[in-house]
């Protein structure tokens, strides 16, 4: 991106280049177009002589100066075609481009030619580095969060799962965004918490590496030489490939039982329905085994029955306040 000033120009006065990195990449991984920049420079400068791109730059010969001019100073290293780099900081400068904007709206003094020049850029997923490395500094530093266990987290996991799911129910994207946040740092805090197992120990690196190698063998349709079309057709791929890695020897396996009741039921009795297994439901009395019945008989309908009975209890919350607000 080029940035031309609206003050006067003369051939003569020469090129600033303000070079920023991400420190989200490691230091040395640069664009071509920056190790241009830089390899042809007059001057390469940098305020921050801890800067983690400086061994890197004058391990690959270029010779820098740890030095702040300010934006006089700095127009003037640029007199006679010259061209100048400035190796931004964490914080960008701000002294240094307020000034040089101040003296490009005075229209008094002619400018350089001003160029940003990003010379490294973020992946996706580049902000998940910042959230582990903030994860780990509270777990050193914090006396609350120093403590912390998994059995003692535990609560905390279910109770944020149960936000997520509510602001999903309400449409609410802010409140969407913030509580997947929520339900994200759960999984960096365990994590975090197992690098320390003494025994048995793993990082959010290895979760990470855990579920993209099991995204990857389930999904041959993607990844492999398989062919999926429909919806039906990806499910009949994932549960076949994890009936090979599981090799369970009862359907019931794997399924959570301290979960609520209604999705406990439901999901017991798709277990059943997918293998194709006839178990007719337990003959009892009583509500629990009406409930049963209900569960299996939505699951086999398609429909979620925890769900449909959190949107029903809905509408009854909102029946309650109409009804307070009218005594009111």
């Amino acid at each position: 991106m080029n940035a031309t000033t609206a003050g006067p120009t003369a051939p003569d006065q020469g090129r600033i280049v303000l070079l920023t990195t991400s420190h989200r990449v490691a230091p040395g991984l640069l664009s071509w177009p920056a190790w241009q920049a830089l390899r042809t420079a007059d001057r390469v400068l940098c305020a921050d002589g801890a800067h983690p791109q400086l061994p890197y730059l004058r391990e690959a010969g270029i010779r820098v100066d740890e030095a702040a001019p300010t934006a006089e100073e700095l127009v003037d290293a640029c007199t006679g075609g010259r061209t100048a780099v400035v190796v931004a900081t964490g914080e960008g400068d701000p002294a240094l481009t307020d000034g040089l904007a101040r003296l490009a709206g005075s229209g008094r003094v002619p400018m350089p030619d001003l160029e940003l020049l990003p010379a490294s850029y973020d992946l996706p997923g580049a902000r998940l580095l910042d959230l582990v490395q903030v994860m780990d500094r509270i777990r050193l530093e914090c006396p609350w969060s120093s403590q912390r266990t998994h059995k003692g987290l535990a609560k905390y996991a279910i109770e944020e799962a149960y936000e997520l799911v509510e602001a999903i129910e309400d449409g609410d994207r802010d409140e969407l965004r913030e509580e997947l946040g929520d339900v994200l740092l759960q999984v960096v805090f365990h994590a975090r918490i197992a690098e320390e197992d003494p025994d048995a120990p793993f990082s959010v690196d290895d979760v990470a590496g855990t579920i993209v190698d099991k995204l990857v063998h389930r999904h041959p349709h993607v990844f492999g030489d398989e062919t999926a079309d429909t919806p039906e057709e990806v499910r009949e791929h994932w549960l076949r490939t994890k009936a090979a890695e599981k090799q369970r020897t009862s359907v019931t396996e794997g399924v959570p039982l301290g979960q609520p009741g209604l999705a406990l039921a439901a999901k017991l009795h798709s277990r059943v329905r997918t293998a194709g297994l006839d178990v007719p439901l337990p003959a009892g009395e009583g509500i629990g085994y009406e409930l049963l019945a209900l569960a299996a008989r939505a699951e086999s309908q398609g429909t979620d029955p925890e769900a449909a009975l959190r949107a029903a209890a809905r509408t009854y919350r909102d029946a309650i306040r109409a009804v307070e607000a009218a005594g009111e």
